[in-house]
């Protein structure tokens, strides 16, 4: 898996790590990467998984890109 992370959630991102095997879906995914890195626990983050955002929770397959976006705000 290739783990993605943009706007403020690069900063303290975690390095590439090994993912554990029990990490199986976006839900358990965030919630790991989440005990060090707490941003991603914020509910306006939101996941792409192959570049197509994603509503709930989703199974992960090896190879899979998955992708941290912040909230959006503009004006």
């Amino acid at each position: 898996m290739r783990i993605l992370y943009f706007g403020r959630l690069r900063d303290g991102a975690a390095p590439p790590v090994e993912i554990p095997a029990e990490v199986r879906d976006t839900d358990g995914l965030r919630a790991w990467l989440g005990r060090a890195h707490p941003a991603l626990l914020d509910a306006p983050v939101r996941i792409a998984v192959n570049e197509t955002l994603i509503h709930g929770n989703r199974k992960l397959a090896e190879g899979d890109e998955i992708a941290f976006l912040p909230p959006m705000s503009g004006g």
